[in-house]
């Protein structure tokens, strides 16, 4: 199962990777949009000097490679080494596909939503496409102060930066836009869409209300021992998992029960366990 894992693993890179160096070729680079990082820079080349993008990113990602392994150790793993790799030669592969749009707004937008979902397939294997990554870690170990994410912005800052230098400062806007995209679009492909909600009930009923959601969703309940702030007294807290669909049915068992009930709800991107996403323990 483990091998089968590894391969799931390996193909999802080279999917996601594939994906990614589209928003970069249709969208992004034919428009002079560095949506930061490596591949930013590259573009920015590209355009200054005639470079072509795929090698120069591989050509920036090999020296970071070896200084990470010299100064953070071997941790990278084979995945990340693949991914980097693939990314590169897949950018010069799909170089001479259609550009989809002149755009510079359209560009942005897909282009990073394309981008984003390619890298978050990546990521979801727990690997990375190397880049402004790596520099960010070598960064945090010789400026302890300053941390692994604000490095990744800090180098992002620098590439758009130097993309409003090179050529204008509007492609220097519409880059922010495509880097905004394409790191929300990561963040729902790693953590999902916000499906699920966490309510937090506080009754003088809760064994009602638990008797029913128990009996009517099948939702498992906790509860935590609270005190009042104002008043003083410890009470009962209900802590509920339901998906979107069941919020309102479950929104309704409470105010049926008590109306005067204060409830608490939040957005939660993941729940793991029976009822909702089971564990894969081969990952």
């Amino acid at each position: 199962m483990r091998l089968k894992a590894q391969v799931y693993d390996y193909l999802l890179i080279a999917l996601g990777t594939f994906i990614g160096s589209l928003g970069l070729t249709m969208f992004l680079i034919p428009n002079k949009v560095a949506a930061g990082g490596v591949s930013g820079l590259a573009t920015v080349l590209h355009y200054l000097f005639g470079l072509p993008v795929g090698w120069t990113m591989l050509a920036f990602n090999i020296p970071l490679f070896i200084a990470g392994v010299v100064f953070l150790g071997s941790g990278f793993g084979a995945k990340t080494v693949l991914g980097t790799v693939l990314l590169s030669v897949f950018t010069e592969l799909t170089k001479n596909f259609p550009v989809l749009t002149r755009d510079l707004l359209l560009s942005s937008v897909y282009g990073g939503i394309v981008l984003g979902l390619g890298l978050g397939l990546v990521f979801r294997t727990r690997a990375s496409t190397g880049g402004s990554d790596i520099a960010a870690m070598l960064m945090h170990h010789f400026l302890p102060s300053v941390s692994i994410g604000q490095g990744i912005l800090i180098i992002d800052f620098f590439v758009i930066a130097l993309n409003g230098v090179s050529f204008n400062w509007e492609l220097a806007m519409y880059s922010w836009i495509a880097l905004y995209v394409s790191s929300k679009v990561i963040d729902i492909v790693q953590e999902g869409i916000n499906y699920a909600k966490a309510v937090y009930i506080i009754s003088d009923r809760n064994d009602e209300i638990q008797k029913r959601i128990l009996e009517d969703l099948g939702r498992g309940i906790t509860l935590f021992e609270a005190k009042g702030g104002y008043t003083g007294e410890n009470r009962d807290v209900l802590m509920c998992a339901v998906t979107r669909l069941e919020l309102p049915k479950l929104k309704k068992i409470i105010w049926d029960i008590d109306p005067r009930a204060f409830i608490i709800v939040h957005d939660v991107h993941e729940v793991l366990g029976e009822g909702f996403t089971l564990i894969d323990n081969n990952k």
